[in-house]
């Protein structure tokens, strides 16, 4: 069987590099293949200049690198929260994500549903109806710029389980696609590997990564619940033939910090249960 692609994340370098930083960075352990996460100051499109967008463009085309997916972790906004101000706010910079990602030709951006709080929520059919409502907006937005949205599983959203997300991916429409993250999954404790065979061809993107149960995490594989063999099994079986993302969470500024040994140990786990060695 062919081996599976392995992508890295510029997660690790948010605060301690800029995201072409990160990118020339990350070109030294080996990747041409890149996660880019949409963050200020890490790289913030409505920030980039015209000069800073060529800069980026030029070194990828110099290098034989791409970027195969934008990521914007919601760290500040919410796509269904109860202000409309905020909502529209959130789907303004999805827009400029967009419009970089066609820029850079870019496939992919990863879309959040946003965080609940643990205390008290609007009706879960109200964060539905606004989340189905922006993504339907973000498509219209999208159409002809090649970048397709992608609903990831995220565990402090509304929407958690895979099933959760091919249901809402139904509702917004056949053109939006799944950022299937393992270790996400495993830390519901769902099978992430059914879960895979079960969004079938709706996975255009995956995240990898590592947690345990008590506090989520991403960190380095080996460290945790996430057993990557059968999720390579199930992307094998669904023919997936996009790449893994490793999205270490190691932030790079933390004393003590490793983030380049924990992508490096992670990669070899990786290419010990059907990825890509490092190159």
């Amino acid at each position: 069987m062919p081996q599976l692609d392995v992508a890295a994340s510029t997660f690790p370098f948010l605060y301690s590099h800029s995201g072409l930083d990160a990118l020339k960075h990350l070109k030294t352990l080996g990747f041409d293949t890149y996660e880019m996460m949409i963050f200020p100051p890490h790289c913030w499109p409505r920030e980039l200049t015209v000069k800073d967008r060529r800069e980026y463009k030029a070194w990828l085309n110099g290098e034989g690198g791409r970027i195969s997916s934008f990521c914007y972790p919601l760290l500040d906004n919410n796509p269904n929260g109860v202000d409309r101000l905020m909502r529209a706010y959130t789907l303004d910079r999805y827009k400029e994500a967009i419009d970089l990602s066609a820029e850079w030709e870019c496939p992919y951006v990863v879309a959040i549903p946003g965080p609940v709080n643990s205390l008290i929520n609007p009706p879960h059919d109200w964060m539905l109806n606004w989340f189905v409502e922006g993504m339907q907006e973000l498509l219209a937005y999208s159409k002809g710029t090649g970048v397709q949205l992608l609903l990831e599983n995220v565990p402090f959203t509304y929407l958690p389980t895979a099933k959760d997300i091919a249901d809402t991916a139904a509702l917004i429409g056949p053109e939006v696609g799944v950022n299937f993250d393992v270790c996400n999954s495993a830390f519901i404790k769902e099978d992430p590997a059914e879960a895979i065979r079960m969004l079938g061809d709706l996975v255009k993107n995956v995240h990898i990564s590592d947690s345990g149960y008590d506090d989520f995490k991403h960190e380095r594989l080996g460290t945790g619940i996430v057993d990557p063999g059968p999720s390579a099994q199930a992307l094998q079986d669904i023919g997936y033939d996009g790449v893994t993302v490793l999205e270490i969470i190691t932030d790079a500024l933390a004393p003590g910090a490793d983030p380049d040994g924990d992508i490096k140990a992670s990669h070899d786990i990786l290419a010990a249960n059907g990825w890509k060695g490092r190159g």
